[in-house]
C-alpha cells in the first residue's frame, strides 16, 4: 500500500483490446490500494494495435511520469517485445507470483506484462500486488542490469 505521507505512485496502464477488461479491473485495483493512474488506453474492444499502447506506457515510464507500467493483451507477449524496444524498459511477462517476484527481484521489471487470455483476474491481480510490492534486490542483479544498458 501506498504511504498517505508520500505522493501517490503513478503507474501507467494500456492494453489492447484483448486486454482492455482486465486492464479496467486491475485499474480499478491500483486505485483501491491508493496508486494514481495514467491510463493510455484502450477503452474499447474494437481492434487496435498493441505496439501503440505498449509505447505509450513505455515512454510513460522511460520519461518519469510513471514509476512503473503494466501492459496487458491476448498473452502479455507482444505487448512485452514492443516494451522492451524502449530503452531504460524492463518488461517482463508473467504467469505466477513466483516469476513475479524474479522478474522484480532480480531483473528489476519496471513494466508489467499480463496475458488476459492465459491468467485469470485472481492470478493477475496477485501478480500486481507482488509487482507493487517486490524491491530490487541490487548486488549481482545491478550489475547484470547495466549490462542491459
Amino acid at each position: 500500500m501506498v504511504h498517505t505521507d508520500m505522493p501517490p505512485e503513478t503507474v501507467a496502464v494500456g492494453a489492447d483490446h484483448a486486454g482492455v477488461a482486465l486492464k479496467n479491473k486491475l485499474k480499478e485495483e491500483l486505485v483501491h490500494k491508493g496508486y494514481s493512474v495514467l491510463d493510455l488506453g484502450t477503452e474499447t474492444e474494437d481492434s487496435v494495435d498493441y505496439p501503440d499502447y505498449a509505447q505509450a506506457v513505455a515512454e510513460a515510464v522511460a520519461q518519469g511520469r510513471a514509476a512503473r507500467g503494466l501492459l496487458v493483451c491476448g498473452t502479455g507477449i507482444g505487448m512485452s517485445i514492443a516494451a522492451n524496444r524502449h530503452p531504460g524498459i524492463r518488461a517482463a511477462v508473467v504467469r505466477c507470483g513466483e516469476e513475479t517476484t524474479l522478474a522484480r527481484a532480480h531483473n528489476d521489471a519496471n513494466v508489467l506484462c499480463l496475458g488476459a487470455r492465459i491468467t485469470t483476474e485472481h492470478v493477475a491481480r496477485h501478480c500486481l500486488d507482488v509487482f507493487l510490492e517486490t524491491k530490487f534486490d541490487g548486488g549481482r542483479h545491478a550489475r547484470r542490469i547495466q549490462k542491459l544498458g
